[in-house]
């Protein structure tokens, strides 16, 4: 790379290229020293003062890369700089060629810009089947739409120009787009063109016959009839060759056919443009070249940084196309092609093309590996050309409501729909979390969708390039699903069990938070709760706190939340993900006994902490009463130190000695006679009980709180079943002892499980039998010393 910069003529290109090579292998490399020693650098948020003196370019750079780098939720963006390759350099190379290129002359600046720009719209049009077109570039990638929006308006409204807003008052535009269309697109549109909201009218997709993502066509020409009797101008269509939710392409010749029957603009956009470049294309995306204009984002589908979109369209007037924007007179603006026309050089029609196909390729392959999957759901199999696979989990369980199986969501009632739709919407998004840590390379997504909910995107024309996405990435993408099968399939199954066992249960609520994925939730509803009350809770919120800690502490395979406040139910128990051995009933109980027992200590504390405080007063007036008998018994001279020790050498007082002792479990004020008389510390009164659920199951050695026992398996270890048999040949060996010692051995319910006494011990017992008198601490010393 050097060697070839050194052949460059112009001196400053040259040190361009190795500049440029030089700050990225600076910054890759000091990245890849920070991640291997596990230290971050620092990055200063607050601006300092500019430095008289200047900094060298390894300090600037090194700024910068603390400010790259420096924040840990950055860490997305490092992999992606990691992956830029020798093309992104390329891509990069382009923004500072282009402020190089615009300090030439006029003369050579319009040349080569010229040049750049022509050779990039010969390629792109070449390359995506798009003949006779112009380009637009530009950043913003709806942009181009709003430009194509102002031409469509210059075109049909002639008098536009000198009339301006007053033509469109008077026969107002109609921009159609499609229910499927990315969010937030109308509404940009009609901000960049100052229209009114009501200019938009958004086309739904079929809901009977056809694709549920695909634009109802018969419903559109409808709209359009209505718009053209009520005195408005259909104006411009945006189609999709790849929608924003599940890349489904729209019937684009069937749309073609009918806007040019009511003069209406066609737009299409969509990732599965990109297909254009392979040799085999649907028949769909085909007819996109037919339109009046599309536009593409060839940076995300190459894995070009920095590039700018391209929009093509077709107009012969050059006068309305500057007015509308998409054609510039100056040099700035056309070498927003710089960069697109250095990569695609770069790469040339091989790279591009093999691209596009290996992203293809790893489509098909995770939708031919999902079809084999059991409770996944491909949502677009119709379109086996298609770059985009959106799928889901799903189960139909026993009991779940037919019609939500065989209607659409947006035609059931909110009723019917049930909390089946819930509960896979959550799960779906543990799933989308856990697939995206375990497996990275694969960029998916989540999103939500009107008819199906919550599903994955798997879309690697977007992704691959970037990340780099293999097709040994795919197929772990589809291990890990299948390792998550379990879990999900037997948390859906244990989540209606587990309502019913806590509705079942007094003193617990059932908390029905659909967008938990999980088992679910549980409150306790201990004895001052006021369920009419949002207020803050504190005692609620420590007994749910110390039920938390000790259910933690049980060291279970499930994982225990404090949820936040839901719907006005105060603090809750989150239960998460299960697996198909759990127990709900125990689960169930075991919350109930220690949420009750957590109440009831707590109690028992706060009236001990009574209790105690008014048996030290009693103690105290006590106290105070036997020194004042005292005092009368023995008499006030008694009480001077020195008077009282020689009336008490003369005639000591012969008085009882008592003692008192404080017990804290009854809290009062006892004598301590019986702890002189029987020199045995005495136990008081009887402390009161523990509270206590019922007994704990039993449970296999090395099994954890909460795993159901499985009956005839293999759960249960070769050691125990050792020590089973050896138990069993111990009971043999007592039962033939004990039926030549004593006739009453032979009943079943005298035999004990002890092993058999040894002849030395039968002979010890003989001997204490015969003679009972021996039976001394000493004798039995002496016996155990021989």
């Amino acid at each position: 790379m050097d060697t070839s910069l050194e052949k460059i003529a112009d001196p400053t290109l040259a040190e361009m290229g190795k500049n440029l090579k030089e700050v990225m292998r600076m910054l890759e490399n000091s990245q890849r020293i920070e991640e291997e020693n596990g230290k971050k650098p620092v990055s200063e948020d607050i601006p300092g003062p500019l430095q008289g003196s200047g900094q060298d370019m390894v300090s600037i750079l090194q700024l910068v890369q603390n400010l790259m780098h420096g924040d840990e939720d950055e860490e997305p963006q490092s992999t992606r700089i990691q992956n830029i390759g020798e093309q992104g350099h390329m891509a990069l190379l382009g923004h500072s060629l282009g402020a190089y290129i615009s300090t030439l002359d006029k003369e050579k600046l319009r040349k080569l810009t010229t040049r750049i720009l022509s050779d990039t719209t010969l390629w792109l049009r070449r390359i995506f089947r798009y003949e006779n077109g112009c380009t637009y570039f530009h950043e913003e990638e709806r942009e181009g739409l709003a430009k194509i929006c102002r031409l469509a308006i210059h075109s049909r409204y002639e008098d536009f120009v000198v009339d301006g807003f007053d033509v469109l008052y008077n026969k107002k535009p109609v921009i159609y787009l499609s229910a499927a269309a990315r969010p937030g697109l109308g509404q940009y549109l009609c901000n960049q063109l100052g229209l009114p909201l009501p200019c938009l009218c958004r086309v739904p997709c079929n809901t009977m016959f056809g694709s549920q993502h695909q634009m109802d066509i018969a419903f559109l020409e409808k709209l359009i009839k209505d718009d053209i009797e009520r005195g408005r101008l259909p104006l411009l269509l945006v189609a999709s060759a790849g929608s924003a939710g599940v890349g489904h392409t729209d019937k684009i010749g069937r749309l073609k056919e009918l806007c040019e029957q009511y003069d209406i603009w066609l737009h299409v956009e969509g990732v599965n443009l990109a297909t254009l470049a392979l040799g085999y294309v649907s028949s769909s995306v085909l007819a996109a070249t037919k339109c009046d204009s599309l536009t593409l984002t060839p940076g995300p589908w190459l894995g070009l940084p920095a590039v700018p979109a391209v929009t093509l369209y077709k107009h012969d007037d050059p006068a309305l196309t500057l007015v509308a924007g998409l054609t510039s007179n100056k040099p700035a603006d056309k070498l927003r092609a710089l960069p697109l026309w250095l990569s695609l050089q770069y790469l040339g029609l091989d790279g591009i093309v093999e691209r596009i196909k290996h992203a293809c390729q790893l489509s098909q392959r995770l939708q031919e590996s999902l079809k084999k999957v059991d409770h996944i759901k491909i949502l677009v199999e119709d379109e086996l050309s298609s770059p985009v696979v959106v799928f889901r989990f799903f189960q139909e369980l026993p009991g779940s409501d037919p019609a939500f199986k065989a209607v659409p969501v947006s035609n059931v009632a909110p009723a019917a729909v049930g909390r089946e739709r819930h509960s896979c919407d959550a799960l779906n998004r543990w799933l989308g979390e856990q697939l995206r840590q375990l497996v990275p390379m694969c960029g998916l997504t989540v999103l939500d969708l009107e008819v199906d909910g919550t599903c994955l995107r798997f879309s690697p024309l977007m992704t691959a390039a970037v990340l780099g996405t293999q097709g040994e990435d795919v197929d772990q993408l589809v291990t890990c699903i299948q390792s998550k099968l379990a879990v999900l399939t037997c948390t859906l199954q244990l989540r209606e069990e587990f309502r019913q066992e806590v509705e079942g249960t007094a003193g617990l609520l059932y908390v029905d938070d659909p967008s938990w994925p999980g088992i679910g939730a549980v409150r306790y509803e201990h004895v001052s709760d006021d369920n009419s009350s949002l207020e803050s809770d504190p005692e609620g919120e420590k007994i749910h706190t110390g039920l938390l800690k000790k259910l933690n502490e049980l060291e279970s395979d499930l994982i225990f939340k404090m949820g936040p406040e839901y719907k006005g139910t105060k603090s809750c128990i989150y239960i998460g993900m299960a697996s198909d051995d759990v127990d709900v009933s125990e689960l169930v109980e075991t919350i109930a006994v220690t949420a009750r027992e957590i109440e009831e200590n707590s109690r028992l504390l706060e009236n001990m902490t009574e209790v105690v405080r008014k048996g030290i007063q009693e103690a105290q007036v006590q106290l105070q009463k036997a020194n004042e008998e005292r005092l009368l018994e023995e008499g006030v001279l008694r009480q001077i130190p020195v008077v009282g020790s020689v009336l008490n050498w003369f005639s000591p007082v012969q008085a009882s000695q008592k003692g008192r002792s404080f017990n804290l479990t009854a809290g009062s004020l006892e004598s301590t006679e019986y702890t002189y008389v029987h020199k045995v510390q005495g136990t008081g009164a009887t402390p009161p009980p523990t509270p206590s659920g019922t007994q704990s199951k039993q449970r296999l050695p090395g099994q954890k709180p909460f795993k159901r026992a499985l009956r005839g398996s293999d759960a249960v270890s070769e050691t125990s079943s050792v020590s089973h048999i050896e138990d069993l040949e111990k009971v043999d060996q007592l039962c033939s002892g004990l039926e030549h010692s004593s006739p009453e051995a032979h009943c079943p319910e005298q035999i004990s499980t002890a092993p058999a006494p040894t002849a030395r011990q039968t002979e010890t017992l003989q001997n204490k039998a015969q003679h009972p008198e021996d039976d001394d601490p000493q004798v039995e010393g002496l016996e155990r010393l021989r």
